[in-house]
């Protein structure tokens, strides 16, 4: 009878020693780095004392240059384990809804989960080099399951999309605040339109939580076994994606055109508000210029919106101010304005090219039309404007 006993023991220690592994998310913040939402592994193993939550969002603003390698996209995130109810008592200070998904992983794969995550914890393994769309905190979480499901999570992965794009996603999630979604539209390139897979989708923990309760084991069984809300969400919900409308941009476009044209008898008034509007093209299309050749941040290069956010409208700008002072604009304020306006012309063609196309339909539609009316108006070769 004791044998029998111990022998029951035996077989129940293994299940008893297997900890369990979750995968915590988060809902978006208020704070522009936390609009993407976050998620962190979650290992409960009763024996080694309370849940630990692994968690890949840390970094330090205090680092030298932090804000010179935020703009450079060098940035060093790091992952921290620390107990799941401390990880927590942030999230509901702030209202941001957290939710966990308990996985039904062998004892094996979750011990070896459990110990990679504690060796990748250690501070000499736990820094990371950050890229926003292919190694943040959640595809650390995601690569981290992959490795512990020797590959299926990939497998179910790939090859199947919804349509999104890192511009869809970034755009949508960044929505409530409009600055920030306006300079991810027109700050990202056409790297960032092409279709991803759900393995790419994953970059966004809400995307990775749905994908998880999708995912099939081997043998049939659900690799999600129990989904809990751990804290309500108190906040505005995850936008919902949604189309960009381009007429209104046309629109927009147009009327700013046809005001610039009926002024066409006064280049002295038309060259006054063209300064502001070339020097704002000149500021972003430098900015741009900078993302593409000066830093890591690769989603942002060879952006098109180059091509009607000219940084060469800034050799427009002597011209104009002579041009508003009743003289001529020179020949190098004509030369400007013929390279300016060729690249005008090529942009509508590069958003229908099948590789590297670019979905800026809209900003086509606002700023073709008033960029084109500009030089039109203050194109005189040799003419003296009417003062």
């Amino acid at each position: 009878m004791l044998c029998l006993l111990l022998a029951l023991m035996a077989c129940c220690l293994p299940a008893l020693a297997a900890p369990r592994i979750g995968v915590a998310t988060m809902q978006p913040g208020e704070i522009f780095f936390e609009r993407f939402g976050h998620n962190a592994i979650v290992v409960d193993d009763p024996a080694a004392g309370p849940p630990l939550s692994y968690n890949f969002g840390f970094f330090d603003p205090d680092e030298p240059d932090f804000h010179q390698r935020f703009m450079r996209g060098e940035m060093e995130y790091r992952l921290a384990v620390l107990p799941l109810a401390q990880d927590l008592a942030y999230y509901e200070s702030v209202g941001r809804g957290v939710s966990i998904q308990w996985l039904d992983l062998d004892e094996t794969a979750a011990t070896e989960l459990a110990g990679r995550l504690a060796w990748n914890a250690r501070p000499e393994n736990a820094s990371y080099p950050y890229d926003y769309f292919l190694d943040n905190c959640s595809t650390r979480v995601r690569d981290a399951l992959d490795a512990a499901l020797d590959g299926a999570l990939a497998r179910h992965l790939q090859g199947r999309s919804q349509g999104n794009t890192f511009r869809s996603e970034a755009v949508r999630l960044a929505r409530p605040d409009r600055l920030m979604a306006l300079g991810f539209d027109l700050g990202l390139g056409p790297a960032s339109d092409r279709p991803n897979a759900l393995w790419e989708d994953a970059f966004v923990p809400m995307r990775l939580a749905q994908s998880l309760r999708d995912v099939r084991l081997a043998d049939g069984r659900p690799l999600v076994v129990a989904e809990e809300a751990l804290l309500p969400h108190l906040l505005e919900p995850e936008p919902v994606p949604r189309r960009v409308a381009w007429w209104p941009w046309l629109l927009a476009g147009l009327a700013l055109a046809a005001l610039a044209w009926s002024q066409r008898d006064r280049p002295r008034a038309v060259a006054t508000a063209a300064q502001p509007v070339w020097l704002l093209c000149a500021a972003i299309g430098a900015l741009m210029l900078y993302i593409w050749l000066g830093t890591a941040h690769r989603f942002g290069w060879a952006n098109h919106n180059l091509l009607l956010f000219n940084p060469l409208c800034l050799l427009l700008l002597p011209g104009a101010w002579r041009i508003s002072r009743g003289r001529d604009g020179g020949p190098m304020f004509r030369a400007a304005l013929a390279v300016v306006a060729v690249g005008l012309l090529i942009a509508p063609f590069l958003l229908w090219m099948p590789l590297q196309s670019q979905r800026n339909g809209h900003w086509l539609a606002l700023m073709l039309p008033l960029q084109a009316a500009l030089l039109a108006v203050l194109w005189r070769p040799g003419h003296r404007p009417k003062s």
